[in-house]
């Protein structure tokens, strides 16, 4: 009796495997991915081309977007990101200190530029009166971490605009944060990259071009990380280098790094 009562059990068990096999998706079957982590102020960009990318090979990439530095720490604690496109060098150091970056792989693939901004309503904010402190509140990334912010200090600080503006500094994660509160009146004035006020409703007091201070050298790098998403990532930094995906720099403000 027993052997007959095991043989059914058996029997049930494999039927049930089957009825599983067949509401399931093989593994072979489920789309391919890439996850990639991009600054903030390349989020639209990066989220446009990945709707290229996966039009022309089928690929489906993920973009985690947020502070470069936040993202650099989210990497060195053992995030599974296949590439990383930083909006400074300083955090592409820390990744490629940890020893997290494919050789040969790092790359300069964008530029940028600063753009001082001010509320669009009842705001007559100069920049004359900002370099002479003569506000109340800017809004900035955090000058010590997050790129636009550094950027920011090391141009007021060329002004010497930083000592009196230091105090008068109300700090954000993002270049974002930043546009939302100007747009909000919030704040008196903010530093973004210029990037950041395309389709805002900010009104943008001056341009801090490249040309007229070459010392800020706003470059973006990407570099592919040490993972089982290498080979994926080599091939996507290169569509990131392909005319489809500079236009779409191109068009949103982005400059190209000279050769």
């Amino acid at each position: 009796m027993l052997p007959r009562l095991v043989t059914k059990f058996v029997h049930c068990l494999a039927a049930s495997a089957t009825v599983l096999t067949a509401f399931s998706t093989p593994v072979a079957a489920q789309p391919p991915g890439l996850v990639v982590s991009v600054a903030t102020s390349a989020y639209d960009a990066l989220d446009e081309i990945a709707g290229l990318y996966r039009a022309a090979t089928g690929v489906t990439v993920a973009v985690n977007s947020g502070g470069s530095n936040t993202l650099a720490r989210q990497i060195v604690e053992g995030a599974r990101v296949g590439l990383f496109l930083s909006a400074d060098h300083a955090q592409m150091d820390v990744v490629e200190k940890a020893g997290l970056i494919v050789p040969g792989t790092r790359v300069r693939l964008l530029t940028n530029e600063l753009a001082v901004i001010a509320p669009d309503r009842g705001s007559t904010v100069t920049l004359a009166q900002l370099l002479k402190g003569d506000v109340t509140r800017l809004a900035m990334g955090e000058p010590a971490a997050v790129p636009a912010g550094v950027y920011g200090r090391r141009w007021l600080e060329r002004q010497q605009a930083w000592v009196h503006l230091e105090p008068k500094v109300v700090p954000f994660a993002t270049a974002r944060g930043v546009v939302a509160a100007v747009d909000a009146g919030r704040v008196d004035a903010g530093i973004v990259f210029a990037t950041d006020v395309i389709g805002s409703r900010v009104r943008v007091v001056a341009r801090v071009a490249a040309n007229e201070h070459p010392y800020l050298d706003i470059s973006y790098p990407a570099a592919v990380i040490r993972g089982a998403s290498e080979s994926e990532a080599r091939r996507f930094l290169e569509f990131l280098k392909a005319p489809a995906a500079r236009a779409v720099f191109d068009k949103r403000g982005f400059g190209r790094p000279r050769e």
